[in-house]
């Protein structure tokens, strides 16, 4: 019997429903993770993106196509995150942001749950080192408070010995939402005593989860579906968006250097 989760008080009570959408032909197909990145790449240094955001949609319509359980499809996505964490280096990414836990998630059976917070601590405590050396610095956006005791001081102890990275800046956005972000910032505005002629853009951005960022470049999705699902609704005002048939495991650096190409292929205005 799967152990009783506690869920915040005010997470929110949606239930999550799994699409009955049949699985694309693009998700039968994988790169090798241990495939050189493609040939073809040649998009210049100043057109890349300078920060990517990533909804990783899939991983249980990935298991359920192949057979498996929910928690082997979440085992497969962490997979993709390490691979797609590798290469976002050698692309010289500065800034990459993984959607990995909404607050919305809470919903879900308690089995599923325990067994993403389990795999989350596992993930940590194996990959802090390789993170390490691979250059990145880890930032949680997401109520760390929220999370069970082990499962935050795993986090807190990855964010504590990547500090000195330089290459990337990894955020993980787990227990996270964009509305509550926003509540987030909004109180603590508050509790520094702004009046209101003195919250602007400015000091809200100062107040997010993500202060001291540049927003994001463009918001890659994959799975099929077409939504920001409450993720980074603030920074992505002026993002470009990349929808990707694939399901998550399935997204490889090949898939990844075309959304790249994408984006530097569109004129970024503005509003100009």
């Amino acid at each position: 019997m799967a152990r009783r989760i506690s869920r915040p008080t005010d997470s929110p009570a949606l239930v999550h429903r799994e699409s009955q959408a049949t699985v694309p032909e693009a998700a039968t197909v994988r790169a090798s993770p241990d495939a050189a990145p493609t040939e073809t790449f040649s998009v210049p240094v100043d057109e890349l993106p300078c920060h990517v955001a990533i909804i990783m949609d899939g991983n249980r319509r990935w298991a359920k196509a192949r057979g498996q359980t929910e928690m082997d499809g979440h085992a497969a996505g962490v997979e993709g995150i390490r691979e797609i964490i590798r290469h976002a280096v050698r692309r010289g990414i500065e800034v990459l942001s993984l959607y990995a836990f909404s607050r919305e998630n809470w919903a879900r059976s308690d089995e599923e749950v325990g067994g993403l917070l389990l795999l989350l601590e596992k993930v940590i405590r194996n990959e802090t080192a390789e993170l390490k050396a691979e250059g990145a610095r880890v930032r949680l956006l997401g109520r760390i408070e929220e999370l069970p005791p082990e499962t935050g001081a795993s986090i807190q102890q990855a964010l504590e010995a990547t500090s000195g990275g330089t290459r990337l800046q990894l955020n993980i956005a787990f227990n996270y939402s964009g509305r509550t972000e926003l509540v987030d910032a909004t109180r603590r505005l508050m509790a520094q005593g702004l009046l209101p002629a003195e919250i602007d853009e400015d000091a809200l951005a100062g107040a997010l989860y993500t202060a001291g960022l540049p927003d994001p470049d463009i918001v890659i999705r994959t799975g099929g579906d077409e939504r920001l699902s409450n993720f980074l609704i603030w920074q992505s005002a002026y993002a470009e968006f990349y929808f990707s048939p694939i399901l998550w495991p399935d997204f490889g650096p090949d898939a990844f250097d075309a959304a790249l190409i994408e984006y530097a292929s569109r004129q970024r205005r503005f509003g100009r």
